[in-house]
C-alpha cells in the first residue's frame, strides 16, 4: 500500500481511504449499508493490516452513528489512523434548528465538538467542509477552521464538492489573511464521471491541493453487475436515483471494456475501475466503501498491480466525453503546439 503526501503538507496518507457511509443504521436507507460496530471493526482492522491508515466519515452519515461506529472500531489503534470527517449539513433528524447547517462559525464550532465526542478522540486529523455554503463568507468559515487548528482540535482542513473558482477563492482568502488553507479537496471521479479533468484536477495540482476521490465505482455501477438497458437491481444506489450516469450508453460501453480487461487479468471489473482512478495524475487517495469483507478485500487488491498502456488507452478512449467550450479549443491549440515542437 503506497503512501502519498496530502497536498503541500507533510502528512502521509494511504492511497486507499476507507469510506464509512456504510457504518451505522440510522439513515434508514438499505442501499447505504448498515454495518454495526462488530462488522465495522473487522473491515477497519482488515484495512489497517493491509496498510490503510486513512478513514473518511461525516457527521451526517447515519445521523452521527457512522462517527460513533468508526471511533469504536479504532479503539486501541487510534494512533495508527488518520481520521477525516466533515461539516456542512444539518443532521438527518432535523435537530438543532436553522443555525445547525452551513459553514458559519456557530455551526462549525458546535459540530466539531459533537464529532469529537462521537469519535471518542481529542483531535480530528482532517476536517472537511462538506460542500458549498453560498451564504457564509469564506473569511468566517476559514477563521473558524483556523481557530480549531490553533486550538489543537483539528490538524488539517479540507474541502469537498467545490467548483474550481470557489476553491481558488478560498485559497486566496487563506493566503491574504494568513489563515489555514485547504490541504485537500474531495471530489467525485470515475470512468463514468470525468468532468473534474477539465479544471478541478489541474487546478488542484497547480495549487498544491491533495485530491481525495469519492464514488470511484459510480455507486457500484462500474463493478459490472448491472446490465445495459435493465432496471437497476433493488438495493443498488441507482435504484433510488443516485449516481445515474450522464451518458448511460457510454458508461456501459466502458463497462464492456472493463469486463474484457478483467477477464483477461482474472480479476473483477471493480478492481480495474479502481486501478484506473489510482493511476490518474493528481489523485492522492481513493475513497472506497464496502458492505462486507469479501468486497473490501477485492477492492484493496487493486493496489497490487498496474494497467498496461494499451489497457489505459482503451479505457481512456471509451469513457471520454466530448469537451465543452473552451476546453475543446484549448485542447486543439495545445495539440498543435506539441506537434510543432516535435514532442508527439
Amino acid at each position: 500500500m503506497r503512501r502519498r503526501y496530502l497536498g503541500r503538507t507533510g502528512l502521509q496518507v494511504s492511497e486507499i481511504c476507507l469510506g464509512t457511509m456504510t457504518f451505522g443504521g440510522r439513515h434508514g436507507f438499505q442501499h447505504m449499508g448498515q454495518l454495526n460496530t462488530i462488522e465495522a471493526r473487522r473491515l477497519v482492522h482488515l484495512c489497517m493490516d493491509e496498510g490503510v491508515n486513512f478513514f473518511d466519515t461525516a457527521d451526517m452519515y447515519s445521523a452521527g452513528q457512522s462517527e460513533e461506529v468508526l471511533g469504536a472500531a479504532l479503539a486501541g489503534r487510534r494512533d495508527d489512523a488518520i481520521i477525516a470527517t466533515k461539516v456542512r449539513w444539518q443532521m438527518p433528524d432535523g435537530s438543532g434548528g436553522p443555525n445547525d447547517r452551513g459553514l458559519s462559525r456557530h455551526h462549525i464550532v458546535r459540530s466539531v465538538e459533537a464529532s469529537l465526542r462521537r469519535l471518542g478522540t481529542d483531535h480530528i486529523d482532517l476536517y472537511q467542509t462538506h460542500g458549498w455554503d453560498g451564504r457564509t463568507p469564506w473569511e468566517e468559515t476559514l477563521r473558524a477552521l483556523d481557530d480549531l487548528v490553533r486550538a489543537g482540535k483539528v490538524r488539517y482542513v479540507g474541502a469537498s464538492n467545490l467548483t474550481s473558482w470557489q476553491l481558488t477563492r478560498a485559497l486566496a482568502t487563506s493566503e491574504r489573511q494568513g489563515l489555514e488553507r485547504f490541504a485537500s479537496h474531495q471530489i467525485q471521479y470515475s470512468l463514468a464521471a470525468r468532468e473534474v479533468e477539465w479544471e478541478l484536477l489541474p487546478m488542484a495540482e497547480a495549487e498544491g491541493v491533495g485530491v481525495m476521490v469519492w464514488s470511484p465505482l459510480a455507486g457500484g455501477l462500474l463493478s459490472g453487475h448491472q446490465e445495459r438497458g435493465a432496471t437497476p437491481p433493488p438495493g443498488t444506489r441507482r435504484s433510488v436515483g443516485w449516481f445515474e450516469p450522464v451518458d448511460p450508453e457510454r458508461t456501459f460501453d466502458t463497462i464492456d471494456v472493463l469486463r474484457e480487461i478483467a477477464d483477461e487479468r482474472s480479476m473483477s471489473p471493480a478492481q480495474v475501475a479502481l486501478r484506473w482512478v489510482l493511476e490518474q495524475r493528481g489523485v492522492t487517495s481513493v475513497v472506497i466503501g464496502a458492505r462486507n469483507e469479501r468486497q473490501l478485500a477485492d477492492n484493496l487488491a487493486a493496489t497490487r498491480w498496474s494497467l498496461t498502456p494499451e489497457e489505459r488507452k482503451a479505457l481512456d478512449e471509451t469513457s471520454a466525453s466530448p469537451l465543452p467550450y473552451p476546453y475543446w479549443h484549448q485542447d486543439y491549440c495545445d495539440a498543435e503546439r506539441v506537434r510543432e515542437e516535435g514532442l508527439d
